[in-house]
């Protein structure tokens, strides 16, 4: 592990580089390719390693584009993207900033699910690094040795537990930290060697992969209770003392080690959960959109959350800190949030009630005042029709619950009922945005958690928004780490929120679309930056000076462009 050495400037970037000759083009932050130009050859003993022609990255980028879209399989794209990646990390995030519509469904949502799973099949090279409870005692030495740059801000984490909507998939799930921070880096400009991807890898109950002879990770069955707590706790500890300015996203645990781990270590290192807190964030932002367009403010709104797992639980928590912010009553919460599972309607009456769901469950008197009828309570188009909602947001990884019955139940009573279809990969969208926008003659507001095409309504095109954590992560961390962040507080997440929902332009919201296209990712991780660090000054969490937040967010980001190279 060494310090990245690099010197920004207007005139161009300088990096101090410990090595030369072919040894220089096995670090993928300091290798540029056909990029080096011919001074650079002979300075750094590279003269005969490459083709005589010096190509600038922009032909690069054009090459290497053209490359990869040679090959029509998504996962093929994703192999070669990650080769690229593990090659020039410069070329390579200049192929995703200049790309990133074509190329965020192969980073990202959908491919990033099955890359995990075929990933000890066409693993190439290490890129992260896994934990496993052989390092017990001595993590903090592996994060040392292990790390190949010193200054990390920014750690994705994961137990590999419950990837996207498929589940335990072992070593794996490194695929899903890797993609998570290659999006944190073209889309907030957080420098690629100040983030670290990390995979808590402790065994995987998926039999599948304890049986496949070229799995490559732990090969035992998942740790749990105090074993498991000891080593997250551990690591906790370890992170501290190596990387002492590190912030973490925790992503794809299952929901009760998210909750735990989450309210345990929030006030101990600057951490969020991505599946709870970013996708609530979205959701909100795709509620006060939708208010915006239909004149129904979120405050005034009746939400259906179908799905009580950790994304519905984090939409609930996000509804209740925005509205109690504008004014609404504790008493009014309960009657302006319903929350169902795969049983029905949550009410604290209910017998075996999961612990984490009581925070989301009704009072059974007022409940039984709205519901009289056992039965209502169990159907969702029955609570829609009942309880006459005027958002319904999907977090059940349940593929086609909003079928037609449901969708109509809800036209029937409000002109622009906003939908959310917010599960994700496609194969487990809870609605097909077609079908949703015919069952309700085009008046439905929908965004979707995967990328969908566009729908002609009436002869006219209507792009679907895609209700992803990728338009509030990278911003969220952009902000807590320039801001300093000792913690990221409720705040900040309502605040990225409302960002998100005020970066909508205005042909965006005459669009009819909830959320803004993914070409804007810069800009709008940009403004959900500044937000979130005036919001960490606000709370108390962060010393900077409000005047100089805009100035610092910008100085801070980067963008990749070849650094002068200075060898020792």
């Amino acid at each position: 592990m060494h310090k990245y050495e690099l010197v920004r400037s207007p005139a161009g970037d300088k990096l101090r580089v410990p090595v030369s000759g072919s040894a220089l083009m096995r670090f993928p932050l300091y290798n540029k390719g056909t990029g080096f130009t011919l001074d650079e050859r002979r300075k750094l003993k590279l003269e005969g390693a490459l083709p005589a022609q010096h190509n600038d990255i922009e032909t690069q980028a054009d090459r290497s584009f053209r490359t990869i879209m040679f090959n029509d399989d998504p996962v093929g794209r994703h192999i070669s993207l990650a080769a690229l990646q593990d090659r020039n990390e410069h070329l390579y995030y200049r192929v995703l900033r200049r790309h990133l519509e074509e190329l965020m469904p192969i980073v990202y949502t959908p491919t990033v699910g099955k890359a995990s799973q075929y990933f000890s099949r066409v693993f190439r090279r290490g890129r992260g690094i896994w934990i496993t409870p052989e390092h017990r005692g001595r993590i903090a030495e592996v994060l040392q040795t292990a790390a190949p740059y010193s200054d990390v801000e920014l750690m994705v984490v994961t137990d590999n537990e419950s990837i996207l909507g498929i589940g335990d998939q072992g070593a794996g799930g490194m695929a899903i930290s890797v993609g998570k921070l290659a999006l944190y880096c073209a889309g907030a400009g957080i420098h690629p060697a100040r983030t670290l991807p990390i995979s808590l890898d402790v065994g995987t109950d998926n039999q599948s992969l304890l049986d496949d002879s070229l799995y490559l990770g732990w090969r035992q069955p998942r740790l749990r209770g105090s074993e498991y707590e000891s080593l997250v706790a551990e690591f906790i500890d370890a992170t501290r003392h190596v990387f002492p300015s590190a912030m973490i996203q925790w992503e794809d645990f299952r929901k009760d080690n998210a909750l735990q781990i989450l309210d345990r270590y929030r006030d101990v290192i600057p951490s969020f959960n991505d599946d709870i807190q970013g996708t609530g964030a979205v959701a909100v932002a795709c509620l006060i959109a939708a208010g915006k367009i239909s004149k129904q403010p979120v405050e005034n709104s009746r939400i259906l959350i179908y799905g009580a797992g950790a994304a519905g639980l984090g939409i609930a928590r996000q509804l209740r800190e925005l509205m109690r912010s504008n004014g609404v009553t504790d008493d009014a919460l309960w009657r302006s949030i319903l929350v169902m599972d795969s049983r029905g309607m949550l009410t604290d009456g209910r017998e075996n009630l999961d612990a984490y769901k009581k925070e989301m469950a009704w009072p059974e008197q007022l409940a039984s005042e709205l519901f009289p009828n056992l039965t209502q309570r169990r159907d969702l188009a029955g609570v829609v029709s009942v309880y006459r909602p005027t958002a319904l947001v999907g977090a059940s990884g349940q593929a086609n619950a909003f079928n037609e019955v449901a969708v109509t139940a809800m036209a029937a009573h409000i002109e622009q009922p906003a939908i959310l279809a917010m599960s994700n990969p496609t194969s487990i969208s809870e609605g097909i945005p077609e079908d949703i926008l015919r069952w309700t003659d085009g008046k439905a507001l929908v965004a979707t958690g995967s990328p969908f095409e566009d729908v002609i309504v009436d002869g006219n095109r209507r792009r679907i928004g895609q209700a992803n954590n990728v338009f509030v992560f990278p911003g969220l961390g952009l902000g807590a780490i320039v801001s300093g962040a000792r913690q990221v507080t409720d705040g900040m997440i309502t605040a990225s929120s409302k960002a998100l929902a005020a970066s909508l332009s205005t042909s965006e919201i005459e669009e009819r679309c909830l959320m803004p296209k993914v070409s804007r990712l810069w800009e709008v991780c940009g403004d959900v930056g500044v937000a979130v660090a005036r919001q960490a000054v606000s709370d108390g969490v962060s010393d900077m000076a409000l005047d100089d937040i805009e100035q610092k967010v910008s100085a801070y980001r980067w963008t990749p462009r070849y650094p002068e190279i200075i060898c020792d």
